[in-house]
Formats: structure tokens, C-alpha cells, sequence
């Protein structure tokens, strides 16, 4: 992935990467037993059997459901014994979350780190999430981040496990793991379409076909399309995004089934940039730019292309048993000309920033077998479950950056005053790149034990072996791992609606980071502790959580400084801590509350107990709340909250009369509102407003630059069911 120029900007990938903290007791019980009122506790039915199957999600709320996104087992949320939200599909629709950056906004301990327009980080627990699933499969991001905003038009409802995912994700950081949940063909004719318009000249509309494709609903088919295009509030940047997948299913007898999809979506935008704005001046003071300053020229652009192929082939074997093996192919190709601003402006004059333009491609290339089976056995006069599986990836990354040498260096004025306007270069001078592979395979084995009535202990082991081959930008991408990887987790039922949990987890990352002496450092190591109470009411289709939760993430790579013979730069690594608690809200509540998001806390301490990563907020809270008005049928009301605390950056600069320099935001909180009416079954309208207050603040301090949020906006969107 296609750095920033490393001799300018002093952060590094590896001083981006984690750390974090928990404790308190149990008076965790009494505050979900508060999110119950008595009225709620009357209208309960109960508790059915355990879910075996995985079961399709309606277009509800975040309805119940089983997820296996960390035992490979389907669990309900209540029995997944770690912190787990999910975004369904009305929460998406009603609050217009057309992409990820949307939804994880919104979700409990998620902190979207926005460093640019089109490069984006996420953090849980204070460590940086690179595990994004798609029914359960993928790969760890290559580089950290995700370029491009996924759309979520294709997905009927996002997972969000926080915490070490080593038994589902295989390798990755103890923060997150995020599983898209691919939008299935259904046997009855189903379909809808929507056109949206809003702020700064965006326009976006959705189409969502589904149903039989025989006589006899034996053959399915599910097309889903999107398309946006508009400005911005940002000058000179705008975005063209189109997005499609086509499913179908098709029964090979009873016990067999046969699904096939591809997916497909291609962003284009102008105006990107590549780096954002100068946080501060030479004299150390903060510089204050209008929110629509950027430091893109009228030609930047930064486009991206996903491409998913994939086959799965799911066999019933009889006595609860089932069979099932995928095939997966990804491609991930992407780049533009791209436009660098470096250095630090005198307040005065404006001097002191320069041009640092770049042509870049990149491409990644996936490919991914699974076969896995699960069901039921006897032991011990009970019934427990298991779940067997095998998991072969390959990932195949290449990457060229191109220059022109007498482009770099020209100086520039201050952002605030330049429109943008610099001569398009050949980039024929030099060039770099990177060349390099990754292979992976794993073999996992989960089973839930049926203890008794109420007590249920889950244990997993996955082996997992990665290594990898190539260079990337002149450095060595080499290595070759292998770990076992454990799960524990006990959940206890204290009747049919609190169960008690604690759970432990490990994951691993390989790294290509080198020490002083020029060896490799270890893999990273992660570990989650984690107990609390979950409850669950009306058949699964409300569920809350409070989380207590230790995370550690130890040899991370963190730059050491720069061999004097060679120029290049080597790495030590550092130990981490994350402790905390979690509250965690999400569902229906009685006719007419749907309920979405949550609380977190954390303390994040260094090997030395010193706060580290003080750009992540140590305290936030998000919640999107809608409800239908008594009395005023088809009328629905909402709003939406993302707050934060403060956080900071030192900058590792000196101003010019010789203290530090230090980048701050404050404590902000951005709220938003929705109001919803339905004409009739069909016919639906929806505005949504955010950002109502107009906040000024800062997207990011993950990096030494940053740019502003999105002023106020409104969307309108209209859509029709048939």
C-alpha cells in the first residue's frame, strides 16, 4: 500500500499501530436489568431452542439471529460469550449509513479514524481493526486500512466483534473484527428502490431485486444495485461510486445447496488527497482553516475497483451434521495521481509548505478455500455441539509509485489561500514499488459443551502458518509464523433472560519490521480477558451487554531511528494495555423504540504504564434511537448521537521559541436527526439531518495532518417496495 513519503512525514505505519485497558464489578447486572422495564418483562415468550442454523434477518431492527463470528459456531448474541454489535438493515436504511465509515461511526467502541478522503483506519479497544469478513471470509487488511468506502447497499446486516478473534479471524489485532452479511436470495418475489438526494449536489439511487427464477422456487436469484455521485463540502473533490452483486442459489436435492454471487464496486473520485492539512504553525500555534480547505489539486484522484467472485456448496449430512465448502476470489485494484503537501507554514508569510506529487497503482489479488462442517453430538447423556474447519488463503500484492523530480519541492502557499492549481507532472523520472505474497492456512476445532440447564463452556483452538515473500519499497517483506491459537469462554444463564460470561482470546500478526541489527521483529501478540452480563428479550430481537474487558497487544513495532551507514530505519518493539467496560445496546423495545449503540471507557498504558495512542478518545458514546408515533400512523421520529472526549497529538516538533508542539481537539459531539413517513406499505420518505449543530472538528489526529468534518447536511430519500 502506498505510503506517505517517509522522509517528510515522521509517523510511521508501525508508531500508528495499538495499545489500551479494564476493571469494575458486577453492577453490571443492574445496569442491563435497567434497560428492561417491567412492561417489557411481561410481553416475553420463551426462550426457543438453541439456533443450529443460521437464520435470514428480515428487514427489522437488529433482529436475533445466530452470528458465528467467534466460535464458528451459530450462536445467538446472547450466547456468544464476547461484546458483539449488530447493524441491521432498517438501522442502515433509516439513518442513510450508505458506507462502513456510517455504520461504525454509530457503533459502541469503534473509532473511525478518517486520515484522508480516501484511506480510513479503525480502532476498538484502542487497536487498530484489519480483520473485514464477508460471510465469515477473508483476509486481514494488506496494508492496515481500508481505501475506499465500502457501500453497504449489498449487505443485510453488519457484525461487529470486539476483541482477539484468533479461533475466527485466524490472525490480526485484539480490537475488531467486522463480518459483512452478503444480502440472499429469497423464494418469495421481493424488491425495492430508492432515489436519494442531498447536500452538495449528491444524488444516489438503489435497486433490490429478489425471488425464484423456476416454477418450483428450487432456483433463486438476488441482484442489488447502487449508484452516488455528487460533490462535496471539501473543494474540489467529488465522487462517482457505482456498486452491484448478483446471487443465485439453487437446491441440488433436499439436503444441498448450491450458491453462486459476484460483486462488484468501483469509486471514482476527484480532488482526493494524499496527506490532509498542516495542523500547526512554526511558532507552534494551531492553524484554523475553513472546513472546505484541501490540499488536493484540481487533477488528485485516488479511485478503486473490488471485485468478489464466489462459489460456496452447503450439504446436510444428516442427524443436525452439515457440510460446507467455499471458494472465494477478490480483486482490489486502485490509484491516481496523487498530491503530497509537506512541511510547516510561518504564520506570517505562509511560506514554508511544498509540493510532493506522485502517480501510484496498486493491485491485490485473493484468493480462499474453506471447507468446514459442524453439528451436534452425544456425550455424557447430553447433547453439544462442534465445529471442524480448514482455511487456505493466498494474497498477492504489487504496488508501483512513479515521480518527477523537479515537481517536488515547489513552493506552495498555505492551503487556505491556493485553489489548487499545479501543473499535472509526467512522473517519468523514477519509480518504486513493492512485489510481495502472503499464504495462509489453518486448520480450527470449537465445541460448546452442554454442562448443565444453565451452563454452557465453549473451547476452540485454531493452528495457524502465514508466511510471506517479496519486497515493498526497498524493504524486505519476509516471514514465516505459526501459532495455536486458543478460545475459552463460559456463559451461564441466570434465567431466561441475564446470562453471565467471561471469555479469553488470542491473536497474532506477523510483521516485517527489523531491529537495529536488521532481524526481524516477532510477531505481535494479542489477549483478551473478558467478562460481564448480557439480556435478552422478545425472542432475541433486543439484546444489551456490559463488557469488562483487558486487552494486551505486546511487540508492536515502533520506530527506534535510522541506521547512520544506510539511511534506513529500524524498530523496536513495544507493549501495550487496554483496559475497560463496555455498554451495549441494540434492538427492538416493544413496539416502538428501535435501539442502537453504546458506551465505552478504556485506559490505554504503555509497557511502563504511560498513556500511549492519546489520539484515540478514552471515552465515547454513540446511539441512534428512532420511534414510532403513537396516533400518527407511518410517522417515525429519530435522532443520533456520536460523542467523544478530548484527544491529542504530540507532534514530535519544536516550535521556534523551543517548546513542544502539541495538536488538541476537544471533547465534540455530533448529532443528527431522522423523521421517516409511510404513505403506505409501499411508499416511504426519509430525511435525515446530521451534524445539525455544525461542529467544526478535526477527522483524525492518527497522523501529523488532518482535515475538518462535514459541515451540516440533509438527505431526502424516497423509496418504493413492490
Amino acid at each position: 500500500m502506498r505510503p506517505l513519503p517517509t522522509a517528510l512525514h515522521r509517523d510511521s505505519g508501525a508508531q500508528a499501530r495499538s495499545r489500551l485497558a479494564p476493571r469494575r464489578t458486577l453492577l453490571a447486572l443492574r445496569l442491563c436489568a435497567l434497560l428492561a422495564p417491567p412492561a417489557l418483562h411481561a410481553a416475553q415468550t420463551p426462550d426457543g431452542a438453541d439456533a443450529t442454523t443460521l437464520q435470514t434477518v428480515e428487514v427489522t431492527a437488529q433482529a436475533g439471529g445466530t452470528t458465528a463470528a467467534a466460535t464458528r459456531l451459530d450462536l445467538s448474541p446472547r450466547e456468544t460469550p464476547q461484546s458483539l454489535s449488530i447493524a441491521g438493515r432498517e438501522l442502515i436504511e433509516d439513518f442513510a449509513l450508505n458506507d462502513i465509515n456510517d455504520v461504525l461511526a454509530l457503533t459502541t467502541g469503534i473509532d473511525v479514524q478518517k486520515v484522508e478522503t480516501e484511506r480510513t483506519y479503525y480502532s476498538a479497544r484502542g487497536f487498530d481493526i484489519t480483520n473485514f469478513q464477508f460471510d465469515g471470509v477473508g483476509l486481514p487488511f494488506a496494508s492496515g486500512q481500508q481505501v475506499g468506502r465500502l457501500d453497504t447497499a449489498l449487505y443485510e446486516r453488519i457484525e461487529v466483534l470486539r476483541g482477539a478473534n484468533g479461533l475466527g479471524a485466524s490472525v490480526g489485532n485484539p480490537s475488531a473484527t467486522v463480518n459483512f452479511v452478503r444480502k440472499r436470495p429469497t423464494r418469495e418475489f421481493q424488491g425495492s428502490a430508492a432515489l436519494g438526494v442531498g447536500s452538495w449536489n449528491n444524488h444516489r439511487v438503489e435497486a433490490d431485486l429478489s425471488g425464484a427464477l423456476d416454477a418450483g422456487g428450487r432456483v433463486r436469484g438476488r441482484v442489488v444495485a447502487a449508484y452516488q455521485h455528487g460533490d462535496s463540502y471539501l473543494d474540489r473533490y467529488s465522487l462517482e461510486k457505482a456498486v452491484g452483486s448478483g446471487i443465485v442459489e439453487a437446491d441440488l436435492g433436499e439436503r444441498t445447496l448450491l450458491a453462486l454471487g459476484l460483486s462488484y464496486q468501483k469509486n471514482r473520485p476527484r480532488g482526493s488527497m494524499w496527506g490532509a492539512l498542516p495542523l500547526y504553525y512554526a511558532d507552534g500555534t494551531p492553524t484554523d482553516y475553513d472546513a472546505s480547505t484541501s490540499t488536493a489539486t484540481r487533477w488528485s484522484g485516488w479511485g478503486n475497483t473490488d471485485t468478489w467472485a464466489f462459489a460456496e456448496l452447503t450439504r446436510g449430512l444428516g442427524g443436525g451434521w452439515r457440510l460446507k465448502a467455499s471458494l472465494n476470489h477478490r480483486e482490489l485494484d486502485g490509484g491516481g495521481d496523487l498530491f503530497y503537501v509537506y512541511g510547516t507554514p510561518e504564520r506570517d508569510t505562509g511560506r514554508g509548505l511544498y509540493s510532493y506529487p506522485s502517480y501510484y497503482r496498486g493491485r491485490n489479488e485473493i484468493d480462499q478455500a474453506v471447507l468446514a462442517a459442524d453439528g451436534a453430538f452425544a456425550l455424557g447423556g447430553r447433547e453439544h455441539e462442534l465445529a471442524l474447519g480448514l482455511d487456505w488463503a493466498r494474497n498477492d500484492v504489487g504496488d508501483l509509485s512513479r515521480y518527477t523530480a523537479a515537481a517536488i519541492g515547489v513552493p506552495l502557499p498555505e492551503p487556505a489561500g491556493w485553489n489548487g492549481t499545479f501543473p499535472r507532472p509526467d512522473f517519468a523520472d523514477y519509480s518504486s514499488g513493492g512485489d510481495y505474497r502472503i499464504r495462509r492456512g489453518s486448520a480450527y476445532a470449537s465445541a460448546r459443551w452442554n454442562l448443565g440447564e444453565a451452563l454452557k463452556l465453549i473451547t476452540g483452538a485454531n493452528r495457524v502458518r502465514i508466511d510471506a515473500d517479496g519486497e515493498s519499497y526497498g524493504t524486505a517483506y519476509a516471514y514465516d509464523e505459526a501459532r495455536t491459537l486458543p478460545f475459552a469462554g463460559l456463559v451461564y444463564d441466570l434465567d431466561r433472560h441475564y446470562s453471565l460470561y467471561a471469555s479469553y482470546a488470542e491473536i497474532f500478526n506477523p510483521q516485517t519490521e527489523v531491529d537495529a541489527d536488521r532481524r526481524p521483529l516477532d510477531p505481535i501478540d494479542g489477549r483478551t480477558w473478558e467478562t460481564g452480563v448480557k439480556g435478552e428479550w422478545s425472542g432475541g430481537a433486543l439484546n444489551a451487554s456490559f463488557a469488562l474487558f483487558r486487552t494486551e497487544q505486546n511487540n508492536t513495532a515502533e520506530s527506534a531511528g535510522f541506521d547512520p551507514d544506510t539511511g534506513q530505519e529500524y524498530f523496536r518493539g513495544v507493549d501495550a494495555t487496554a483496559t475497560g467496560y463496555e455498554l451495549d445496546l441494540g434492538g427492538r423495545l416493544g413496539e416502538r423504540w428501535d435501539l442502537y449503540g453504546g458506551f465505552t471507557q478504556l485506559r490505554l498504558e504503555g509497557g511502563n504504564g504511560e498513556d500511549v495512542r492519546a489520539y484515540v478518545p478514552r471515552r465515547t458514546l454513540r446511539l441512534a434511537a428512532a420511534y414510532r408515533v403513537p396516533g400518527a400512523d407511518g410517522l417515525k421520529l429519530g435522532a443520533s448521537l456520536k460523542w467523544q472526549d478530548a484527544i491529542h497529538r504530540d507532534q514530535d516538533a519544536t516550535a521556534t521559541d523551543g517548546g513542544p508542539v502539541v495538536t488538541r481537539q476537544g471533547s465534540y459531539a455530533l448529532l443528527g436527526l431522522m423523521a421517516r413517513y409511510d404513505f403506505d406499505e409501499r411508499w416511504s420518505a426519509t430525511l435525515n439531518l446530521d451534524n445539525l449543530t455544525d461542529r467544526k472538528y478535526l477527522t483524525s489526529l492518527y497522523w501529523a495532518q488532518s482535515y475538518y468534518g462535514a459541515p451540516r447536511n440533509a438527505t431526502l430519500t424516497v423509496r418504493y417496495r413492490f
